[in-house]
């Protein structure tokens, strides 16, 4: 068997590129969406959290079988889904059949995580956190390029059904490329860590600090590019642009992540991620005009390297919670997104009803949600701290 490092990589950051250009293209056709089908913001919400919790799902079950079944396998089984949930999508006549194939879509993109998580952590074992912030950077360029389409067929007028069949051509790309390819078995089983191992790893206080932590930067990050365009809408002209601007920002972070790396430790990046994250909502809440643009470019800055930064950070630190470890990680952001994207899409609903608009309700939204970057920062510097304390202990120990 011959391990094509270099072509399993690219691979694995084009099926991200789906999973990106799903999050962009639906940000950009959510409200086409709510107004072809009558839906209301209730529902466009349960649709979009659709998604978010068929990621986790599929992301947990992978993440317990992908030992066992190989990670060929799952990526196969991501193709399809990703496939059907597409076509899918194109021919939706209405609210459930928008749920189930962008249930679809969100099993597509849990069981690409599921798989290549581990897939990169594994091919890169000395470089972890920046090969996976180089593979996690395909998700925001996803992003920018599904709103690029949305915005660019908009103008020449094509139908949103078009924009989605544009993700048609890298799925199938990806899958067959993946279908010629040999994989590695896990970094957990080449080190031969067990299963109880593994298990009994997943109850170490920090991993459990550090899963609750992802519910944070999760939601942050994903729900606020998600449905910036509902929420912004009635500021600026062009929201779309500012999540194109925003996860630009994001590619641009991500790719340059191993002098960012060399310069400053994760913990300490994850506590200024936090900073800037809050200090960028919260300026979305306050701003206009052509300040919203710099709000984007620090809320980008913000959550560029969270996602990628926590799972390097618990692989890197906590190797023995292997790929149950990474994927938990993911399932637990996705399914915070989902549950908190409901919330919200109520709540969002709520405002209006009793205001009788919608031309503050975007902007409430945003102020609740602020509070959780600055419940971030204050769990980052005891993390900075902590990790700051168990990395003299360790020194102390080597010389004596």
């Amino acid at each position: 068997m011959q391990i094509n490092r270099k072509q399993l990589f690219q691979a694995s950051c084009l099926s991200l590129l789906v999973t990106g250009l799903s999050f962009g293209i639906r940000a950009g056709i959510l409200d086409k969406l709510g107004g072809e089908f009558a839906l209301d913001k209730g529902q466009l919400a349960a649709i979009t959290a659709t998604a978010f919790w068929g990621f986790p799902l599929a992301v947990v079950i992978g993440g317990m079988v992908v030992d066992i079944i190989g990670m060929k396998k799952l990526l196969v089984l991501a193709f399809i889904f990703h496939l059907v949930g597409i076509v899918l999508t194109i021919f939706a006549g209405g609210y459930w059949t928008l749920f189930i194939s962008t249930l679809m879509v969100g099993l597509a993109n849990g069981t690409v995580e599921a798989a290549c998580n581990p897939l990169v952590a594994g091919l890169y074992t000395d470089n972890k956190a920046t090969k996976l912030n180089h593979f996690h950077l395909w998700f925001p360029g996803g992003i920018v390029i599904g709103s690029v389409i949305v915005y660019l067929l908009n103008i020449i007028g094509l139908s949103w059904q078009i924009q989605v069949s544009a993700m048609l051509i890298p799925t199938v790309i990806y899958g067959f490329l993946f279908s010629k390819l040999d994989f590695p078995v896990t970094e957990r089983v080449a080190s031969g860590v067990s299963y109880g191992g593994m298990y009994k790893a997943l109850l170490n206080p920090l991993f459990i600090f550090m899963f609750i932590c992802m519910f944070g930067t999760a939601i942050t990050e994903l729900f606020t590019a998600q449905w910036i365009d509902v929420l912004l809408k009635k500021v600026s002209d062009n929201a779309l642009l500012l999540l194109t601007l925003e996860t630009g920002v994001m590619v641009l972070g991500r790719a340059f992540a191993k002098p960012v790396l060399k310069k400053i430790t994760p913990q300490s990046l994850l506590l200024i991620s936090a900073v800037l994250a809050a200090l960028g909502l919260y300026m979305f809440t306050t701003v206009s005009g052509p300040m919203l643009y710099l709000a984007a470019i620090v809320f980008g800055m913000g959550v560029c390297f969270f996602w990628p930064t926590m799972l390097g950070f618990v692989n890197t630190n906590m190797p023995e919670t292997g790929a149950l470890g990474l994927n938990l990680m993911g399932g637990a952001g996705m399914f915070a997104v989902s549950i908190f994207t409901i919330f919200m899409g109520g709540f969002y609903d709520s405002i209006v009803k009793e205001a009788g608009n919608d031309t503050t309700a975007g902007k409430q939204v945003l102020q609740a949600t602020l509070v959780i970057p600055l419940i971030l920062i204050v769990a980052f510097t005891g993390l900075v701290i902590y990790m700051r304390g168990r990395a003299k202990k360790s020194a102390a120990a080597v010389q004596v």
